[in-house]
């Protein structure tokens, strides 16, 4: 199998070969449903497969699909590692590895970086004390723009439109206002939601016995989406002088490396996975590293994010459906067989650091 195979082609197809990659090296699986189907009415599921010491110091947690359509590339990473078993057969006696399919099984089956509920996932991990209201102040502003309500269109001056924002605002007004997270509009990009998903829910309940006693943890959770084409950063929370990234600069390089920075791929935002991650088990030193490897500029993302998402909500009965789907898959898993190659074999070099004693 080349690496370029890894890839699937829909999510059903990349459960079944994760599942059957985990059986056949005897890993345990186990498929959590969220209680939706697939556009071909199979039962959506978030498969973990676990393997590696009973009794772990370590665990290294691989996850892919938060952002759904994100997925291919981390599911593919996950298949090759499984399938190309040379790194999960040599582990040192103390390493526990768990891998985590498909966050969001429902945006990956149906071609959305959104889950069921059109909640961006990596904006609905909010701790105990916080509350599921609020935007940045500058939102209102720019819904109009972001979530308009009638169904797409190929002709639309959507460049102009968006020059004409950034003329109007300035670029960090946009950088501070789009990605943050926002919960007073369901229907708009970037919805955390107004309480917390099936997906919270499920990793709640069952995160800590995956984990097990390890008093170290290492997960890395593979996007796409930001940054340089067919590279990668691993974006941190902190500073560039805190001893987590001095720490993790060790083990992955410093130059993959990239804590918050207004100037880089990095952007800071609300309800993320990780901070929740660490408060949900503050007796192990939980490091989180969001793998972001890049693909389009940020304008054609955004350009295809927005058009997908009128198409949800406005054009199901239109012939746009169809292209908006298209459209956004190519943004998040580019066909180009360079990109593919280039990703995945990063990818696998990042596991494999990950899993080194």
């Amino acid at each position: 199998m080349s690496y370029s195979e890894a890839f699937s082609h829909n999510y059903i197809t990349a459960r079944e070969r994760f599942r059957a990659a985990s059986s056949s090296l005897g890993y345990q699986h186990t498929a959590y449903p969220i209680d939706r189907v697939s556009p071909t009415d199979e039962e959506l599921t978030i498969d973990v497969a676990i393997g590696g010491s009973s009794n772990p110091r370590r665990c290294v947690v691989i996850s892919s699909g938060l952002h759904g359509v994100e997925g291919f590339l981390g599911s593919a990473i996950q298949l090759t590692l499984l399938e190309k078993h040379q790194l999960l057969t040599s582990l040192s006696p103390d390493i526990k590895v768990v891998l985590i399919h498909s966050l969001n099984p429902y945006g990956f089956a149906w071609r959305r970086r959104w889950n069921e509920n059109n909640i961006d996932l990596n904006r609905n991990f909010l701790l105990s004390e916080e509350v599921f209201e609020g935007s940045p102040k500058d939102y209102p502003k720019f819904n109009s723009f972001l979530n308009p309500i009638s169904p797409p269109s190929r002709i639309e001056p959507y460049i102009l439109q968006a020059l004409w924002l950034i003329l109007r605002y300035g670029m960090t007004s946009l950088r501070n206002t789009l990605p943050v997270g926002q919960y007073d509009f369901p229907k708009g990009l970037f919805f955390g939601g107004h309480a917390p998903s099936k997906t919270q829910e499920i990793l709640a309940s069952n995160l800590p016995q995956w984990i097990g006693h390890a008093s170290e943890v290492v997960h890395i959770d593979f996007h796409t989406g930001l940054g340089r084409w067919g590279t990668y950063k691993l974006l941190l929370d902190g500073s560039a002088t805190s001893e987590s990234c001095s720490r993790l600069a060790q083990r992955f390089g410093a130059e993959t490396i990239e804590p918050n920075n207004t100037e880089g791929v990095s952007y800071p935002i609300r309800g993320g996975l990780k901070t929740w991650c660490q408060a949900l088990l503050p007796e192990c030193r939980y490091d989180l590293l969001t793998a972001e490897f890049g693909t389009y500029s940020t304008i054609k993302v955004l350009k295809a994010l927005r058009a997908e998402n009128r198409a949800y909500w406005w054009g199901k009965s239109d012939q746009s459906y169809e292209w908006t789907k298209d459209q956004l898959v190519e943004m998040f898993a580019p066909i180009s067989r360079k990109w593919r190659e280039q990703c995945l074999t990063q990818g696998l070099d990042l596991c494999k650091r990950a899993l080194m004693d």
